[in-house]
């Protein structure tokens, strides 16, 4: 079997032995992996990741509650590490409206940017998009079509929404809640989104699948969960499903 997760944060803290960890991940067929940076230390964390193994991607850029830690400069500085021959996407970038102290302003001041720097590069972005769904579509509209395209990680919003993005050229990837029964909008959307624009995610450490119910840390391991779900909801095989999905992140991240 041909697992993929689109969307996890590998680190020394939550997990203890990344050596080990990883280990495990390959022994549960999950034969590539892309671990997200979320500002400037943790993608160049990831960046030495995937140097140590050759299974590891990477993404590198500044997600949207992370703002506090931008520097002036740092902005090349991703785009440095975008440079790097293992860096897929730049991300994970986005909007969050989620904490009462929100500056919306500047996040869709970095949203922008760093959707034009993927751009300049020949990047897709990774995207997250947390109660933010009208100014996400909004600004993802002037930036229509995304010509290298771009993942809404964790796709939350309605089924409806997702039509609209799907338009722009967006993917979509699920993970572990996605496997919950009362999951309803992800698993609606889940059945509804083409086979072409679906990819599978843990957010590892966060987000367990059903099976993990209050555990931590979530791993990569749970790719398997997540995509059997995902493959009934669809009416196909689990086989079938992850040989979709690797096609689907070949093809929107080109140097896997």
């Amino acid at each position: 079997m041909n697992f993929i997760d689109v969307h996890c944060h590998i680190n020394e803290e939550d997990y203890g032995s990344v050596e080990e960890l990883l280990k495990r991940v390959q022994s549960a067929e999950v034969k590539k992996i892309i671990s997200a940076g979320f500002d400037l230390s943790s993608s160049e964390y990831c960046k030495e990741l995937s140097e140590k193994y050759p299974f590891v991607y990477f993404t590198a850029g500044f997600h949207p509650t992370e703002l506090k830690k931008y520097r002036q400069g740092d902005l090349e500085k991703i785009a440095a590490l975008a440079r790097h021959e293992k860096c897929v996407a730049i991300g994970e970038i986005g909007l969050d409206y989620h904490y009462p102290d929100t500056d919306k302003p500047l996040q869709a001041e970095m949203f922008e940017a760093q959707l034009s720097l993927a751009e300049k590069l020949g990047l897709p972005v990774q995207i997250h998009s947390r109660d933010s769904a009208e100014d996400m579509l909004c600004i993802l509209k002037k930036f229509a079509p995304l010509k290298y395209g771009g993942l809404l990680h964790c796709y939350s919003h309605s089924t409806e929404l997702a039509a609209e993005f799907e338009k722009l050229g967006l993917y979509f990837s699920f993970g572990g809640t996605s496997t919950y029964s009362g999951s309803k909008k992800a698993r609606r959307t889940i059945a509804a989104l083409s086979a072409d624009r679906l990819l599978t995610e843990t957010d590892s450490p966060y987000l367990p699948p059903k099976s993990k119910y209050g555990t931590f840390p979530n791993t990569p391991e749970s790719i398997a969960e997540i995509a059997a779900n995902m493959a009934e909801i669809r009416g196909v095989t689990t086989y079938g499903l992850a040989e979709t999905v690797w096609t689907n992140a070949h093809r929107l991240f080109k140097k896997l």
